[in-house]
């Protein structure tokens, strides 16, 4: 006789799980007494009948029942409860009695296995205390499919966990219609065949897989319909097939704090925001204001062969793009009154016609813009008529960070600039010392200027910007300025020091330093071997991040989902093993050697295990941190997160959507 050891452990793990969960429920019914008073209940409800039972096969029921030992509540189920495999129509969840019903609309195929998956949907009617991860398991045919297999997914810019994304499982023997000249259709062509979802943390478990080939997708739906949608949603791929049977082992726990079960990964997602498909068009136009008009596109970088005004000379229109050149702005240098109501035109580009060929076209442009007058009373009239229309934004305190020097925004471009007029004086010992000084104008905002100086640190200045000293396209001129701050002292400040020791002399980096909510403080584009120091960083805590540039364009780019293209890598640099944290103190300067072929090294299960690792203890400090805050505010005076339950690799049978179990 051939015995299938396989078959045998699947079994014997099934019944285990589910002599846990029985105990678990025989636990709960050990004391039926109500008790009034104590503390606030924190069980979530409890099963007592399944109609028909969890684990179905041959299913040709349309309706299912789950009845509770309480009344309970639904929340948010649009959001939270999904079939996997999704369903044509969505099946229809209501409650009724102590009980929840879930009506099928669809007429399912033969040989499926299906789960009902209410994450945290179901809650009890009184307290709110929600049955996570609760999955109603059935089979058109005579097997449950029985095999899982868990993953990680994080956002490939900031690195941060993605919350509720879902896992697309494609068999792969199911692809009979090829993809076509290299592109990846898969995710238009067809509805998955079995989906997982992402808990709080980033983590998912997918249950009731086959041991076949997977192609494995990640999309974050933003509007909830259940499919993906390029441009809006975030998505991530797999490089290879994946099978649960040869995934290799991993544990699973349940974390007391969040609720649920998390899983040591064995695949590892990067999602990024897809370019979908957009057609080039001159979409709009516009005049905001009488000296400012938009030509927005359809598509980002417009291919422009020419561009006039009637009646305005060319000299007199500044064209400013945006960073994708999808909007252009033309200012017309020209004094208000000159300009008509309807400025005409035409402009020549090339536009997508009905097949979606690039086809030179000339169109017509006419942008009106009129000022209405509105009554007003004579005290608004006076007030309107003292009001200097020229405006301005100068980004600097009373304490300016010399690094940054004293950047200056205008609403419309300057015409001209008088700096011998400004002067800049430093303050010492009762003298007043002229400085040199010069204004330079933004490389990318043309509205943007920067008054820069030989500053000395501790030092008192005086900025007076005189009368008429800037005029814009409009003809305005603005009023004096007159302004006095002190230059930051770097004593105030940490500063770090960062040697990159690059894969080669040419590989490009972007140096990022991030605060812990993950918002950008500094950055390094361009950044090659040598020494980079960061300065002026306020006193706290903060993260590296580095961004592999691999194209040295300066920025991050995502990846194709079409093209299989992965978006450039992005790692957070750990000073210490578990600890990516970086104190800053003031007067402090701390120096860090980041060798980039070690950090970019190519990328390993355990790698990204050990980092969850690290950041689940990081994550039990904290909360053991805030609870002794608690306590001590609240007194009156005078384990990992990968631990163990063993090596279940892509055996066991569904073990958080036994009825009971928490995910």
């Amino acid at each position: 006789m051939i015995v299938d050891w396989r078959k045998i452990f699947r079994l014997g793990l099934r019944l285990a799980v589910l002599g846990l969960a029985l105990a678990g429920v025989l636990w709960r019914c050990a004391n039926p007494v109500t008790l009034q008073g104590g503390p606030r209940d924190s069980l979530p409800p409890r099963i007592v009948k399944m109609q028909p039972e969890w684990g179905t096969t041959n299913f040709t029921a349309k309706k299912v029942y789950i009845e509770f030992n309480e009344y309970v509540k639904l929340k948010d189920q649009q959001k939270e409860f999904f079939a996997s495999p999704f369903m044509k129509n969505n099946p229809v969840v209501s409650l009724k009695g102590r009980g929840v019903e879930v009506v099928i609309k669809d007429t399912l195929p033969p040989n499926t296995t299906y789960a009902l998956d209410f994450g945290g949907a179901i809650q009890d009617n009184n307290e709110g205390n929600p049955l996570n991860g609760f999955r109603f398991v059935f089979s058109t045919g005579p097997e449950i499919d029985s095999l899982l297999m868990s993953g990680y997914a994080v956002d490939g810019y900031t690195k941060d966990s993605v919350a509720g994304a879902f896992i697309f499982f494609y068999e792969a023997a199911k692809d009979t219609v090829p993809d076509t000249d290299g592109l990846d259709s898969l995710l238009f062509r067809r509805k998955p065949d079995a989906v997982a979802r992402c808990t709080p943390n980033g983590l998912f478990i997918a249950q009731n897989l086959k041991g076949v080939d997977y192609r494995m997708y990640a999309v974050d739906d933003k509007n909830g319909n259940r499919q993906y949608d390029p441009g809006d949603d975030r998505v991530a791929f797999a490089d290879s097939l994946c099978n649960p049977l040869t995934c290799g082992d991993f544990s699973i726990r349940f974390d007391t704090s969040r609720k649920y079960y998390v899983a040591e990964p064995q695949t590892y997602f990067r999602l990024f925001t897809d370019k979908k498909f957009k057609r080039q068009l001159l979409s709009k136009q516009q005049r905001p204001t009488q000296n400012r008009a938009e030509l927005l596109f359809g598509a980002p970088y417009p291919e422009i062969s020419s561009l006039t005004l009637d009646d305005i000379d060319s000299t007199h229109i500044i064209r400013d793009y945006s960073s994708m050149r999808d909007t252009l702005t033309l200012w017309l240098d020209a004094p208000p009154e000159t300009l008509p109501d309807t400025v005409r035109g035409s402009i020549t580009y090339l536009k997508h016609d009905s097949t979606n060929r690039l086809q030179p076209v000339t169109e017509k442009i006419a942008l009106f813009w009129k000022a209405f007058e509105k009554k007003k009373k004579e005290k608004d009239e006076d007030d309107e008529k003292s009001l200097n229309p020229f405006k301005l934004t100068v980004d600097a305190a009373s304490t300016l960070n010399p690094e940054k020097h004293i950047p200056i925004t205008f609403e419309y471009p300057l015409r001209t600039i008088d700096s011998t007029a400004i002067s800049l004086i430093r303050l010492a010992d009762n003298k007043r010392y002229r400085v040199r000084h010069s204004v330079v104008r933004d490389t990318v905002n043309i509205r943007r200027w920067t008054i820069r100086a030989p500053w000395g640190v501790d030092q008192k200045y005086q900025l007076e910007i005189p009368a008429g000293a800037f005029e814009n396209i409009r003809g305005e001129r603005n009023d004096t300025l007159r302004s006095e701050f002190t230059v930051a002292s770097p004593e105030k400040y940490g500063s770090i020091s960062i040697t990159v020791k690059g894969k080669n002399p040419e590989s490009e980096y972007i140096l990022q330093l991030t605060a812990q909510n993950g918002s950008l403080l500094q950055e390094r584009r361009h950044a090659r071997e040598g020494l980079h120091v960061f300065r002026y960083l306020d006193p706290g805590s903060l993260r590296i991040r580095v961004v592999e540039d691999v194209n040295a364009n300066g920025r991050w780019d995502d990846g194709d989902l079409l093209r299989h293209l992965q978006p450039e890598r992005v790692e957070i640099y750990f000073p210490e093993a578990g600890k990516d944290e970086i104190p800053v103190k003031a007067n402090w300067e701390m120096e860090y050697t980041i060798d980039m072929a070690q950090l970019f090294a190519p990328v390993t299960i355990e790698a990204v295990r050990e980092q969850l690792r690290a950041r689940e203890q990081q994550r039990l400090v904290n909360i053991a941190k805030q609870r002794e805050k608690g306590r001590q505010q609240r007194a009156p005076s005078g384990g990992g997160m990968m631990g163990g339950s063993g090596g279940m690799g892509g055996a066991g049978g569904g073990m958080p959507g036994i009825p009971g179990l928490g995910r």
